[in-house]
């Protein structure tokens, strides 16, 4: 399985910074991790609120720990309370259950890491996360 390099991992960054701009959004916080949970590459924009980082780990975390987006975590987390308090629990709140953390699959569709996105909208972070992972020539599962 091959694991986002350190390379792609700056290229969904900047791609993802990029988009923000064409947004008109930001400042915004990106963080990429390997299939692992580990931290391969991180960017906090000037401005940035101080919990950022740990909300953008977060939503990518998240969507590592449970195997989906943070966006589908959301929807279940909605719809199945008890799950939530549990996964909660269970991660030491770890999980960010907001849309801004997608999934990165390589080119054989393994997962290959997760990004998180944090700054604006959850839909505005996502599109950021899902337009770097895409510059980088990876394939994003929202």
């Amino acid at each position: 399985m091959a694991k986002v390099t350190l390379e792609q991992a700056n290229k969904i960054i900047a791609a993802g910074q990029a988009k923000g701009r064409d947004l008109g959004i930001g400042p915004l916080t990106i963080v990429v991790l390997d299939d692992g949970g580990h931290l391969v590459s991180m960017q906090r924009e000037d401005k940035s609120g101080i919990m950022r980082f740990e909300i953008a780990f977060g939503k990518a975390w998240g969507g590592l720990a449970i195997g989906r987006s943070s966006r589908a975590n959301e929807t279940d987390f909605l719809t199945r309370e008890h799950f939530g308090v549990a996964i909660a629990a269970a991660s030491g709140g770890r999980v960010i259950p907001v849309a801004g953390g997608v999934l990165i699959r390589d080119a054989d569709g393994n997962v290959a890491g997760a990004v998180g996105v944090t700054g604006d909208s959850s839909d505005n972070d996502e599109a950021c996360a899902v337009a770097g992972i895409e510059a980088a020539g990876l394939t994003a599962q929202v």
